[in-house]
This record gives structure tokens, sequence and C-alpha cells, in this order.
């Protein structure tokens, strides 16, 4: 199918055809790769906006439950809702088992909803190489709103807030030191912290862990892109769909404010500049995968092992084959 044809079925909110293009951005044959630049290119000039939401959260804290609940919640509103769900790959196979769809199983018989699990393949950030690409062809398929499932919480999945307009953290009751070592950082990034599964005998806990971070995020400076308030922790329970509606009023009221303060626009403005930038620097590191590249590099590093050369001086002559100024 011709980039023209695949465009204008994804302008027609072809589900289908939307499936193929997101295949066709992932891939990384130079043919298909020069095919989803054109294609991009030309949805670009639809000039379609989604909210885009990512989330991220410890493994087991419920994301895809609250995700499938949250989801029916804004269908049931008439509103069409995206999900893009990142899957951790195996480093010893490099598959993943893409299990996201299977766990959102009412969300996805829903004709207002699409699924697409990714598998995170090598990338760090906790998103799929080309997970931002596949935002943009969300939104030019009509969505409203599309949420950007993370493979779970680590020191630098929050890359997740580079493509999207708001950051939820889910966490779970009672979780103690769950993100030492990357609590700050993340909760830095975050606009809203969920406490999740406050229900049950869970539930008084969950209120103490909302409070302990709600205190925490207080003593974090305070950002010019929030108003007074935020960034803030609530609970909801997925499970009982309890919360869900207070958390989306919460997300509507942030953003509303921040396109207010011209916030928004600044921020997709950075967003564009970041990635620009990263472009850049994977194509530059997909050189060195050509033979031609990995024969020089394997040369240079015996000789490095053997003495023969330092290691600054093998970069040198490497990057000037490369014809990358060292």
């Amino acid at each position: 199918m011709k980039t023209a044809e695949l465009s204008e079925k994804i302008l027609s909110g072809d589900r289908r055809a939307l499936a193929r293009a997101i295949t066709l951005v992932e891939s990384g044959r130079e043919d298909h790769r020069a095919a989803a630049t054109e294609l991009l290119e030309q949805l670009a000039k639809s000039g379609r906006q989604a909210l885009r939401i990512g989330l991220s959260g410890t493994p087991g804290v419920g994301k895809s439950t609250f995700i499938e609940s949250f989801g029916m919640m804004l269908v049931a509103q008439g509103l069409r809702v995206a999900v893009l769900a990142v899957d951790p790959s195996s480093a010893r196979t490099g598959g993943s088992i893409l299990g996201d769809k299977t766990r959102m199983e009412q969300l996805s018989r829903q004709k207002g909803a699409f699924i697409r699990p990714s598998p995170s393949q090598t990338n760090l950030g906790g998103v799929a190489r080309r997970t931002r690409e596949a935002v943009s062809l969300c939104e030019a398929a009509g969505f409203d709103v599309v949420l950007i499932e993370t493979v779970g919480v680590g020191q630098s999945e929050t890359v997740v807030a580079q493509m999207s307009d708001l950051f939820l953290l889910l966490l779970a009751p009672a979780g103690g030191d769950e993100l030492q070592g990357v609590k700050r950082g993340i909760m830095e990034m975050a606009d809203i912290i969920l406490v999740n599964k406050a229900d049950g005998d869970l539930k008084s806990a969950a209120m103490r862990t909302c409070a302990d971070y709600s205190g925490a995020l207080r003593l974090l400076r305070k950002r010019p892109q929030d108003p007074t308030g935020y960034p803030k922790a609530q609970t909801v329970s997925a499970l009982q769909e309890a919360g869900l509606d207070t958390a989306w009023e919460d997300m509507k009221t942030l953003m509303e404010w921040r396109r207010e303060k011209g916030h928004w626009s600044g921020t997709r403005a950075e967003q564009a500049r970041y990635w620009f930038g990263e472009d850049v620097r994977q194509a530059l590191l997909a050189r060195l995968k050509t033979t031609w590249a990995q024969d020089r590099m394997e040369a240079l590093s015996d000789q490095v092992a053997s003495g023969e050369v330092s290691p600054t001086a093998a970069a040198q002559e490497m990057l000037k084959g490369l014809g990358v100024a060292g």
C-alpha cells in the first residue's frame, strides 16, 4: 500500500491501517524507514493532537488494570482512547510476551479504543524506539487520549515524560522503599502520583502511603509548569473503579492551566528538540552496525587489547573512519 493511501485510511480512523502504519515505523529496514518518514510528514499536516498521558509504575502495581478501567471510563464519555503498551524484551533472546492486550480484554473490544503492545527491545527509558512516532500516528487517526504505558519503574524510565503531556506514576500501598535510588528523579517528573489498590484491607495503607508521598512532593521544588496544588498524590482503586473520575478531573484541570499559561506548547517544542537530537544520535550509532564498522572496531579492539595503541587513539581513528571529528 502506498503511503498516500495509507495516510488517507489513517485519517479516516481505520484501525487496521493504523496498526499497519505502526508496524511500518517500528521496522528497521531502510526502505521501511524511508516510507515511514514520508508517511509521518504527510500526517503531520493534519494538525490533529491528542492528550498524551505517560504512565509508569512498579511491576505488579496494576498498570494494566488501571489502564483498562480508566480507558473504559473515557470511552463511556465518548472519547477515543489509544493505548501504547511497551513490554520488556528478553536480553537473551530479544523476544517479548506482548500480553498487555489480553490483560485489557474489555477495553480491547471497544470500538473507541485501540491497544498496541510493542517490545522494548534493547532500548532504555521504558519505551520502545519508535513509540513517539506511534503516538503521532494515533493522533492523526483521531484519538482523543493516548496512554503510553512503560515497562516499569527504573532509573532511566523518565524518558516517557519526553513524549507525553502528563506523566502519571502508579504506586502500590505500603510499598516501603520500592523506589529507592530512583525516587527523587521519577517523582520530579511525575505530575500526579496515584496510589492504586486503595480498597479492602489495603485501603488504610493506601491512605498512609498517599499522605507520605504528598508530604514528599511538598519538599520538592515547585515547577513553573504547575499551578498551586500540583504535583499531587491521590488514591485510586482500579479494581473497584474508585477515584478514577477525580483523577481525570485533576488531569484536565492541570492541562487547561498549562494551555492557558502557554506551558503546553512550550513543552512540546522542547520535546521536539529532544527527539531531533535523539534521532541524530541513534543514526550515528546505527553506522557502527555496518559490516565495515564492525570489522574495523574488532581490528582496533585487538590492537588496544595487545597494547599496540591506546583506547583514546583507537577511538580517534575509528571516528575518523566514520567521518566524525573526534
